[in-house]
């Protein structure tokens, strides 16, 4: 049986999009299951939209999110160099071979002749095509012309009559007219391969079965598939994935200028790796099953092309913040403390607080948590003074009964002997016993006076991390 061999192949252009990420998790996915290989390559053909920094970032996004390639860039490989950059010398070999089967032709058309059919195509409102105009030159004749120095670009010689049929593992069998095909360019004038040329060459000297990437290349397939043909390669097994949508009620495809579609954003807000693979799984794929908390070694295990889609997918940002809730509240100790510390420190002079203290804080409010960045404004109360209270709390503290049980609580709390949980939870039952009150009017008034709200996390573990200064200090007030 042949080995299941898949890539993902980013072109180094700046942060990562979920949609990108999404493809890389799909292909790893694929891969493992059938113990097969996942391979990085980088597409860097286009120099013009180079962003120095970018491998990295590619890097770094992949590792973070537990996507170990077993080749790459950075690891080698049997089929390397796995930068198109450093494999330009293969590209021209085959398209000169194409020329030569009279497959395909050297084009010198320019960029003002181009122009000229691009505008006559808009002005009779039909969809542009390259019409072709080099294809009859001899070759003799076009090689004379390379020779004398002359500009050109290699094209492919799509077959004007017929149909070419492929069969997608998601869309089923797809069928195009071939007249409806234009002439790619395989060559570009500066040497370097287009990206419709290389990743063929390279998707068959790396023997990639499964080509998985987004379903706008769908209506480009045709054209790949005959020039596997020409090239007289295998052809592998197509996977394309159903766009990602905005939300629900937009046809606009979710695009790097939206707030939450590159990795980097979605990570600087407070989303954990887990969550943004457990979402991402979900964006366009299902298992059949009500499960949907899952890791990425499940994911292996139960991940099926079956499960994917034909409609658009909707990176759903509320499941996200459920996902993440769950990861954040399964945390241990030492790795809930990394992940909100560099927010709250940011944010806080924390000088004077202990790593004890804080670990208190973290876990008190963690099961509050959608995202990293909401613990900002909910530990705020504990580093200022400049707090509101709401209408609803207000109207709350007039009740008859209020006073008494702000009065006892504050005596209560400066008889206390130590600092402590054990004593602070003896000091809400003293109150509930000689104030006469129970339930929400022991509980609330103490929590309005000391963080303005009548709701919140535990009583007992406020008013622990306050200092009792504070605390005597806010009762009083």
């Amino acid at each position: 049986m042949k080995e299941v061999r898949t890539r993902f192949a980013p072109s180094p252009t700046g942060f990562m999009h979920i949609g990108g990420v999404r493809t890389a998790l799909y292909a790893y996915l694929v891969a493992k299951q059938n113990n097969g290989k996942f391979i990085l390559r980088i597409e860097d053909t286009d120099q013009s939209r180079f962003v120095e920094g970018a491998t990295e970032v590619i890097y770094n996004t992949l590792r973070d999110l537990g996507l170990i390639w077993d080749e790459g860039p950075d690891i080698g490989g049997p089929v390397g160099p796995y930068v198109q950059s450093e494999r330009k010398g293969h590209y021209l070999e085959y398209a000169k071979k194409l020329v030569n089967e009279g497959k395909a032709y050297y084009c010198f058309c320019n960029e003002e002749r181009l122009e000229e059919l691009k505008k006559a195509a808009e002005l009779s409102r039909i969809a542009y095509k390259y019409d072709g105009h080099c294809r009859s030159f001899s070759l003799e004749e076009a090689l004379k012309r390379v020779e004398a120095g002359e500009e050109y670009v290699i094209r492919f010689k799509m077959p004007n009559e017929g149909t070419t049929v492929f069969e997608d593992c998601v869309y089923g069998t797809i069928v195009v007219n071939n007249d409806e095909l234009e002439d790619l360019i395989m060559i570009k004038s500066d040497g370097m391969p287009t990206y419709n040329f290389a990743n063929i060459i390279d998707d068959h000297e790396m023997g990639i079965s499964h080509v998985i990437r987004g379903n706008e290349y769908v209506s480009s397939t045709p054209k790949y598939v005959l020039m596997y043909q020409a090239l007289g390669f295998e052809v592998p097994e197509f996977i394309h994935l159903p766009v990602i949508k905005k939300n629900k009620d937009s046809d606009k495809k979710l695009s790097k200028r939206d707030g939450d579609a590159t990795v980097d954003v979605l990570k600087a807000k407070g989303y954990l790796n887990a969550a943004i693979i457990n979402m991402l799984a979900l964006t366009g794929w299902s298992s059949g099953k009500e499960q949907e908390i899952f890791t990425l070694e499940e994911l292996v295990e139960v991940f099926a092309v079956k499960g994917i889609g034909k409609g658009n997918a909707i990176f759903d940002i509320e499941k996200l913040n459920w996902l993440n809730s769950h990861y954040i509240k399964e945390l241990a100790k030492e790795d809930l403390y990394n992940f909100l510390y560099p927010f709250v420190s940011k944010n806080y002079n924390l000088e004077d607080k202990s790593r004890e203290w804080l670990d208190e804080l973290f876990e008190l409010f963690k099961r509050q948590l959608s995202f990293g960045q909401e613990i900002v404004d909910l530990v705020s109360i504990f580093f200022t003074d400049d707090y509101t209270i709401d209408d609803d709390a207000k109207e709350f503290m007039e009740q008859e009964g209020i006073n008494k049980t702000i009065e006892v609580f504050t005596n209560e709390i400066k008889k206390m002997s130590e600092w402590s949980l054990e004593n602070i939870n003896n000091a809400i039952t003293a109150t509930k016993e000689k104030a006469l009150v129970k339930g929400k009017m022991l509980y609330m008034p103490i929590m309005i006076k000391l963080i303005g709200q009548m709701h919140g996390p535990e009583l007992p573990n406020i008013v622990y991390l306050f200092e009792r200064g504070k605390v005597l200090d806010r009762l009083s007030k």
